[in-house]
């Protein structure tokens, strides 16, 4: 069907206003990761890269604002209750299957592509500099991926505990979230940060369910206004006089980030950002009534993983050419500033030449089919685990040195580039065993 064909076949009891909180929480990243990344060549001609925050460190309050991967995880919390409470709700296996291949497919296509270059250079002796930190960069991205199947696997347990405890449930993933910052800034006990992957984003995952089944809503703008300026004070007390960092995103050499591992912080930072989206609600679900607003959301959101998996690669792309015809001004300069629509508008042109070519990944439902029957949501299981470290180790190694045997540390295990992809095809195989025929089942149970 066409955008505009979905667009008119829209039931009224869909919650547009969540579409197009998805679609612009991946913009906001995307655009986010655009602006602050510095791209700079010193005197001898070495490339280098940091973020513009780490050279003008008064701007690191915007991030309280451009930090928006809280709400991402909102609308999927909201999704995935709609779609486990929907009559068309066909069990876990189907519901991870679906899911995980709707993430899996655009994203192997990125990962191969960027492989095979990667192994090119590496045959090439060229794995050094700007092709080597490019090869690396470009992956770090996918750690959303990884965390995202992990949440996707265990969406259906969780929304159980929603409908037993409510928002108790989040406050005991907030508070074990809370334990873990203690032992790990207070104890010096950094293996425990990885705990805060899971709980920290299934704490904002599970909002979503309290969206979905109205708690969040019910006290009107009024509710929405104290969750916002609640949450908005937690964050100034954490950051500004408590032991956190005041940037919501990683800074080059800190010793503590909000976002890797994830923090107490960054959940009171998503409060108040939904607390913000929520009171802004009410006129924009008007303003998406219009046909043609409405079918745009719809075209941004079939593109919106394919724009996210390949815009870094465009903006070394555009890096690249500034480099080659020395049109890099100095960092935070006047002319550095003047110069960022132009930088914006091509890297807009190289990305949507990158959607055009990969966005047919970006379409693919999964398959029908596969493994049923007992066994099934086990092998679903422990595929989704496998795909989520497999992508998790592709976001820690990057794709770098696949052949000279670049490795990195995940969970305190050494990995590489090449391991990591078998992983996560382990995982996907996993997802999708073929169901064997009726006669072979019969015979396997004689």
């Amino acid at each position: 069907m066409t955008a505009t064909a979905l667009a008119a076949a829209t039931p009224a009891s869909r919650d547009r206003y969540l579409d197009l909180l998805r679609v612009a929480s991946l913009a906001v990243v995307v655009l986010g990761h655009w602006i602050m990344a510095v791209i700079e060549v010193d005197a001898r001609g070495t490339v280098t890269a940091t973020n513009l925050l780490a050279a003008l460190p008064a701007l690191q309050p915007v991030t309280w604002l451009l930090q928006v991967m809280p709400v991402f995880f909102f609308v999927g919390g909201f999704g995935h209750a709609v779609a486990l409470g929907s009559s068309r709700y066909d069990g876990y296996t189907a519901f991870v299957r679906s899911r995980a291949t709707r993430l899996l497919r655009p994203t192997a296509a990125f990962v191969a592509v960027w492989l095979l270059a990667a192994v090119a250079i590496d045959l090439a002796g060229q794995n050094t500099g700007a092709l080597r930190m490019a090869a690396r960069t470009v992956a770090q991205p996918l750690w959303f991926v990884g965390v995202y199947l992990a949440v996707v696997a265990l969406a259906p347990p969780m929304r159980l505990l929603h409908q037993r405890w409510g928002l108790w449930a989040t406050a005991g993933l907030v508070g074990a979230a809370g334990l873990v910052d203690v032992l790990r800034l207070g104890f010096g006990l950094p293996a425990v940060g990885s705990l805060n992957l899971l709980l920290v984003w299934l704490a904002l995952h599970q909002l979503g369910f309290a969206y979905a089944d109205g708690t969040l809503t019910r006290g009107g703008r009024r509710a929405a206004a104290l969750m916002a300026a609640g949450g908005l004070t937690a964050v100034l007390g954490l950051t500004v006089f408590g032991p956190y960092p005041v940037s919501m995103v990683g800074m080059p050499g800190a010793k503590v980030s909000n976002m890797s591992p994830p923090t107490v912080a960054l959940f009171v930072h998503g409060v108040w950002l939904i607390g913000l989206v929520l009171l802004l609600r009410a006129p924009v679900k008007r303003w998406l009534d219009r046909p043609r607003v409405w079918t745009a959301v719809i075209v941004a959101n079939g593109l919106a993983m394919t724009v996210f998996l390949w815009h870094l690669t465009a903006l070394f792309v555009v890096a690249g050419l500034a480099i080659r015809f020395d049109l890099l001004p100095p960092v935070g300069s006047l002319t550095w500033w003047l110069s960022r629509p132009v930088w914006i508008v091509a890297l807009l042109v190289v990305t949507a030449l990158f959607t055009l070519l990969f966005r047919r990944f970006d379409a693919l439902r999964a398959p029908g089919g596969g493994l049923a029957g007992q066994g099934a949501g086990v092998a679903a299981a422990i595929g989704m685990a496998f795909g989520a470290v497999g992508v998790l180790g592709l976001s820690v190694v990057g794709l770098a040195g696949p052949v000279s045997g670049h490795t990195a540390i995940l969970l305190g295990v050494r990995i590489t580039a090449l391991g990591a992809v078998a992983i996560t095809l382990s995982g996907f195989a996993l997802l999708h065993l073929p169901r064997l025929p009726a006669r072979q089942r019969h015979g396997a149970r004689a």
